[in-house]
């Protein structure tokens, strides 16, 4: 058959979506408020992050030696100058905050990127190849979950030595199974479908049903999933800058201001208690938004 033979029968064996999906898509997604208010969140520290060199009020990693742990404006001793305090070499908090949402959703979007792309290809490729390569794998997979996911990255950082590149390359890896397992079983799912079997009998070949036939079929799953790797992928990365494996200093990362300030928890805490503040809501928002979206995309958990 030709290339439009196999289009067609493609086309009319694979479930049509209603008009108007995005609509109900979204009438779904909205009736979870928390869902909402986690995607204005995330709206905001993306409008945030891209804005950032214009809505800082000052340069991330400049000193201002006069201004020593200056507290917040609303307390004694504060100034309008800086809002939120400076730290112990006198940089702005506020300014390193809204650089740090940059850097945060950039780790995030490229741990996502890296494992997303690794774990689809490998869970389309075992669930299609099947025998000794689906159970290779799948068992390799099963002993990245052995260990504990801070632990192997740490471990892997170790390895390649402490950096920023490193440390999401090390988170990348700890979550690549999540990916592969997830959609393997949505590939097994899809390909015993009607649809599936037209498109085989066609003549198309394999690579044309992994990724063009598929895979569009199995995006929902994977879709929450990035959302909720998201979340994980900026407290895994900030939990090794605090280990002192991730962002060096003087880079504005989150994990790495709450670092430089353990010690100075108890005489200034607004030094440990704005960067945490963050990742806590960074971290929230997208859990949110996940959960909201698992609700829309499946229709088992739809009222």
């Amino acid at each position: 058959m030709s290339g439009a033979d196999v289009q067609a029968a493609t086309a009319a064996a694979r479930p049509q979506r209603a008009p108007g999906s995005l609509r109900l898509f979204w009438r779904a997604f909205a009736e979870n408020r928390g869902a909402v208010v986690g995607f204005a969140v995330m709206l905001l520290l993306v409008a945030v992050a891209l804005l950032a060199d214009w809505v800082a009020p000052h340069s991330p990693v400049v000193q201002f030696r006069d201004h020593f742990l200056a507290p917040p404006m609303w307390q004694r001793g504060g100034s309008a100058e800086f809002l939120l305090g400076t730290d112990d070499v006198g940089r702005d908090i506020l300014s390193r905050l809204i650089h740090g949402a940059r850097l945060s959703l950039l780790i995030g979007l490229a741990v996502v990127a890296l494992s997303l792309s690794g774990g689809t290809v490998l869970g389309l490729s075992a669930a299609f190849a099947g025998g000794t390569a689906d159970i290779a794998i799948m068992r390799l997979m099963d002993i990245l979950l052995v260990f504990p996911s801070l632990l192997l990255a740490i471990v892997i950082v170790a390895i390649l030595g402490p950096s920023l590149f490193n440390a999401m390359i090390a988170v990348a890896i700890v979550t690549l199974p999540n990916y592969t397992r997830l959609s393997r079983a949505a590939a097994l799912g899809e390909l015993a479908r009607d649809y599936v079997t037209a498109t085989r009998s066609a003549g198309a070949g394999t690579l044309r049903l992994m990724f063009l036939t598929v895979l569009p079929n199995c995006t929902a799953p994977l879709i929450v999933q990035a959302t909720l790797g998201f979340s994980s992928a900026i407290l895994d990365a900030a939990a090794l800058g605090f280990l002192g494996l991730g962002a060096q200093p003087p880079t504005p990362e989150w994990g790495t201001m709450l670092a430089g300030a353990l010690e100075f928890y108890q005489r200034a805490w607004w030094v440990l208690a704005f960067p945490g503040i963050a990742i806590l809501v960074t971290v929230l928002a997208f859990n949110l938004m996940g959960d909201g979206l698992r609700d829309a995309l499946d229709p088992r958990l739809k009222r």
